[in-house]
């Protein structure tokens, strides 16, 4: 499976009955082949950069991911929603970068997150090859946002995140070629780009809108 990566081991009392349920239904979906997943590779007019970024999920009844967004003087991706992640330093892998920019970005301990696993690889039309790594926190943590990377960050119940309705279609000219992308608004954020084509891959892996509460 391109970019899947099986999480890491805690102890059993430490994982609980969501990381259980998650796991289970992350690896039954990265154990068949899956076509037409979303990418931008053909924009790319560049060898890809390797970057991760962390979904980190909420340990609660009704379960949501954190996102954050943007700064807008930032010169790459203003105000854009994004997860917590960026590209990798020598000598890391996907896992170990996603980690370390979520406690950059919202001072999210790693200590704190149960990695399920990394799923299908992004290419972005900017040359970033991203990983995606899904990961269970505990609730109600007190993250603090980076000023210089972060403008303010939310959550989404994974029932609405995932759910691949409640997202728009929308076909527009870009670098010569049609692209298509998905936007969804929520509480007065905007999620499109990649960010969305991530959920919508992730999502379709996944199925979990009844699972977790749809």
């Amino acid at each position: 499976m391109d970019g899947f990566q099986h999480g890491r081991d805690l102890p059993a009392e430490a994982v609980s009955e969501l990381v259980t349920r998650l796991q289970t239904i992350f690896d039954e979906g990265h154990g068949v082949e899956l076509p037409g997943l979303l990418t931008d590779r053909e924009f790319a007019d560049r060898d890809p950069r390797p970057a991760a970024v962390l979904i980190p999920v909420t340990d609660r009844p009704e379960p949501g991911a954190i996102l954050t967004k943007r700064p807008h003087a930032l010169r790459s991706h203003p105000g854009q929603v994004a997860f917590p992640g960026g590209k990798l330093d020598p000598g890391e892998d996907a896992v170990e970068a996603a980690l370390r920019e979520a406690e950059e970005e919202l001072a999210l301990d790693s200590a704190h997150v149960r990695v399920i696993g990394a799923t299908d690889r992004y290419h972005t039309g900017t040359g970033f090859d991203v990983t995606p790594v899904l990961g269970v926190i505990p609730p109600d943590l007190p993250l603090v946002p980076n000023p210089g990377e972060v403008e303010s960050w939310f959550e989404v119940p994974l029932s609405i995140l995932f759910d691949r309705s409640n997202y728009t279609e929308h076909r527009a000219m870009w670098k010569g070629a049609e692209r298509r992308y998905y936007e969804m608004h929520y509480e007065g954020y905007r999620i499109w780009g990649v960010t969305a084509a991530i959920i919508f891959n992730l999502s379709r892996r996944l199925e979990i809108t009844e699972s977790f509460g749809g």
